[in-house]
């Protein structure tokens, strides 16, 4: 009976994984998410040059970037009116997203971490350098 109820208690864990993971997708498909901020995380120690530096990166790099999530697992960056493409995928519950070359190549493989998600915000944590940021996009 004990076998019995672990199997059950994985194979929920399992399902519920799945669903989060469905969830997350369904969340991202077919928008369009522009980068409006780029922030410090919350928990980061204070740091003048991090600081600097997410303002920089609003003002300057992210200031016309918007991202899509399309089906086939396609994901499209589009940086100043310029599209680049590559493959994307769910990892850990819907938590983390890996962002690969077109071609599913993970030597360039981005890691992202999804720190908010609903029907009209996506904020995603990255790695920039030696920082990480956190990239705030609305649905257009």
């Amino acid at each position: 009976m004990t076998k019995l109820r672990i199997l059950l208690a994985v194979s929920i864990t399992l399902f519920a994984q799945a669903c989060n993971t469905g969830k997350t997708d369904e969340l991202l498909k077919h928008k369009k998410w522009r980068v409006y901020d780029v922030k410090v995380p919350a928990n980061d120690p204070y740091n003048l040059t991090q600081l600097t530096q997410a303002r920089d990166l609003k003002d300057g790099y992210y200031s016309n970037v918007f991202y899509q999530f399309l089906d086939d697992k396609l994901f499209i960056a589009t940086i100043d009116n310029k599209p680049d493409s590559g493959r994307y995928h769910i990892l850990s519950n819907g938590k983390v997203i890996s962002v690969t070359a077109s071609d599913g190549d993970r030597k360039a493989e981005n890691l992202v971490t999804v720190v908010r998600l609903d029907e009209d915000h996506f904020d995603m944590k990255v790695k920039s350098g030696d920082y990480h940021f956190v990239l705030c996009t609305k649905k257009e």
